[in-house]
């Protein structure tokens, strides 16, 4: 068994391949029910409807799969009790003074859960729409530790290796969005349903973001950082947030084909509905794993949010290969491995930056020791 001890190199690495491996599977049973279950000959347009409708029944079943693993974790194993700086009492209840922030960073993870999913259901590439997410999260987290460090609550710097990770992964997300040969025009910025999601999507995450490094870089002295409690809380409200959503969604009159497909995945599922939320267990168990690295501890904000986007992104090309060697899918093209090459590049200004990190992070550990140990003998 490979132990570790929290906030080390070893522990980042265990998390990375944990959700590295959880993303893959998630990926290729995306590629297999929305682009390979639906095959064959005749009527255009019956084809049409009915991958329409697969897309969005797997979008709605994987998501109940991911969130009831989520939940089950969650109160199977009490995480929900989480540590806190201070309690106050509301209604009668000793509660987590945190509650007033981590709340609504849970409304924010059910605003991010659809856009994501939205965002593919795009008239664009699920390349491009996963490169200009994975892009927009790398870019807002180093806002967040320039805010962070303005108001006083981070007291780290951000090393320049992380500063030069920050600059590869959005040169290989770039070439994502503009190294196009086939002189097809995107035209992303003049679709208003884009912009809409995109912003939202955006929003969303980056109020997360600071608050999930708000409770990281605040937590008072001998005040364990429970991720797991933040976790908690977070996935009860999104959880919440979701069910009344749909509900309201589903008994709302709308006609709208977004809203009518939502209906019929409830109404007329397909004989696979179930191993889609087997699908979306996947998709919950890297979810754990993505927050536990956005707050991993005793690091920035742009090192966390490189470390989560990067191994995303290098998933995301294993999952194609995996896909075109097993499924009979398209080999990822030139500018896919141009990018992977920036990714590469990033992770090594990362893996420098992470060095320093320990070493500062030790050296830190040592002088606490020594005060600890220096201070005379109660009584």
């Amino acid at each position: 068994m490979w132990k570790t001890t929290e906030g080390s190199t070893g522990r980042l690495i265990q998390l990375c391949i944990g959700y590295f491996i959880f993303y893959i599977v998630f990926l290729v049973a995306t590629k297999y029910f929305t682009d390979f279950v639906i095959q064959g000959s005749g009527d255009a347009a019956a084809l049409k409807a009915a991958s329409l409708h697969m897309n969005m029944e797997f979008l709605v079943y994987s998501t109940v799969g991911g969130n009831l693993l989520c939940l089950l974790v969650v109160f199977a194993f009490r995480w929900y009790k989480m540590k806190s700086n201070r309690f106050v009492r509301i209604a009668g209840m000793d509660l987590p003074s945190e509650l007033l922030y981590i709340i609504p960073s849970g409304v924010c993870t059910a605003v991010v859960i659809p856009t994501t999913t939205l965002m593919y259901t795009l008239p664009i590439s699920v390349m491009v729409a996963m490169v200009i997410m994975r892009g927009s999260i790398i870019v807002i987290s180093r806002i967040v530790d320039a805010i962070q460090i303005a108001q006083g609550i981070l007291k780290k710097k951000v090393y320049i290796q992380e500063e030069m990770g920050v600059l590869f992964a959005i040169m290989a997300v770039s070439v994502q969005l503009f190294y196009d040969r086939s002189g097809k025009n995107f035209d992303f910025i003049t679709y208003t349903p884009a912009i809409v999601i995109l912003a939202s999507y955006v929003s969303a995450y980056f109020i997360r973001l600071y608050f999930m490094n708000y409770y990281k870089n605040t937590r008072g002295k001998g005040v364990r950082q429970d991720n797991k409690g933040f976790f908690a809380v977070e996935q009860i409200t999104a959880g919440v947030v979701l069910c009344l959503v749909g509900l309201f969604v589903y008994h709302s009159r709308s006609e709208v084909e977004q809203i009518l497909l939502f209906r019929a995945s409830f109404t007329t599922p397909s004989i696979h509905w179930n191993w889609e939320v087997i699908a979306g267990a996947f998709f919950g168990a890297q979810a754990f794993l993505s927050v536990f690295l956005f707050m991993f501890k005793g690091r920035t904000a742009t090192f966390s949010a490189l470390v989560n986007r990067l191994t995303s992104l290098i998933a995301g090309t294993a999952s194609t290969l995996v896909v075109y060697f097993l499924l009979g899918g398209k080999f990822p093209e030139d500018k896919d491995w141009v990018s992977l090459l920036f990714i590469f590049i990033a992770v090594g200004f990362l893996s420098v930056a992470e060095r320093k990190r320990s070493r500062e992070l030790a050296a830190a550990a040592a002088v606490e020791h020594a005060a600890e140990a220096a201070k005379p003998p109660a009584g």
